[in-house]
């Protein structure tokens, strides 16, 4: 097998078991520990991995924490991408949950920009004024302790309101999102608890994200990808993934 053909064997042993060992790939390949040792260094150069003692772990990075109104500035295009895709899945007269992300604060623009009847209920500011000025769209606002930096409501008081509906979607964002051990991921805790009330409330449950989220973590887990029934995204991730998703029925769209 040439150096590059168990490479590529590499990179997809990782992919289905999250990390990998020196010494069961050198008795796999039937190479030197060293061997291995020199392929998994050129993959951490190339970006592929990274190293720890003994092995390898996918190459993962934490989520930058960020005011979300900061956020909503950063990859207009891929959140405008998702937000089209997100109100093609909207159907007229359907009751809608719009969580706290920098994503739903496009999603909102475009249903205010549409002309399909329906209900939005949110937790977020920007969501709410987005609609200021439409007609066609009823807005019901969640209450609860207000959070600057998210530009919402979240906690207990808000969670108690949230469980007093049903809506036929629920389109929630996130930091991260780990293949490996299937977890949604948050910065913080009572944001990740309401999320999950939302989640709860939803016949559909939507997560609308940049591609790129893949591949990040944040600090706070508050649901698994078998809570949800699609992933939004603005564009393909790499095709283990899909296969991934697939195998535990969820759709990328």
């Amino acid at each position: 097998m040439f150096a590059e053909e168990r490479k590529e064997k590499i990179i997809e042993m990782l992919n289905r078991r999250g990390k990998i060992v020196v010494k069961e790939l050198s008795q796999e390949f039937d190479v030197t520990e060293d061997c291995i040792r020199k392929d998994l260094k050129n993959l951490e150069k190339q970006g592929m991995l990274k190293r720890t003692y003994g092995g390898a772990v996918f190459n993962r990075e934490p989520a930058l924490k960020n005011n979300i109104l900061n956020r909503k500035n950063i990859n207009l295009e891929a959140k405008k991408r998702i937000a089209e895709k997100a109100f093609e899945m909207i159907q007229p007269r359907e009751t809608v949950f719009l969580d706290i992300s920098s994503t739903n604060i496009f999603i909102a623009e475009q249903i205010a920009k549409g002309d399909k009847k329906l209900t939005v209920i949110t937790n977020m500011i920007d969501v709410i004024v987005a609609f200021s000025n439409c007609e066609h769209v009823e807005v019901i606002g969640i209450g609860g302790i207000f959070h600057k930096e998210l530009d919402g409501f979240i906690g207990s008081t808000a969670i108690e309101s949230i469980t007093k509906y049903k809506v036929n979607k629920a389109f929630i964002g996130s930091c991260g999102v780990n293949m490996f051990d299937k977890s949604i991921t948050t910065f913080d805790v009572e944001d990740g608890n309401t999320k999950k009330a939302i989640m709860n409330a939803g016949k559909k449950v939507y997560l609308v994200m940049e591609n790129r989220k893949f591949y990040l973590d944040g600090i706070y887990k508050f649901a698994d990808l078998y809570d949800i029934d699609a992933i939004i995204v603005d564009k393909k991730p790499d095709e283990k993934i899909c296969n991934a998703l697939k195998e535990i029925s969820v759709d990328i769209i």
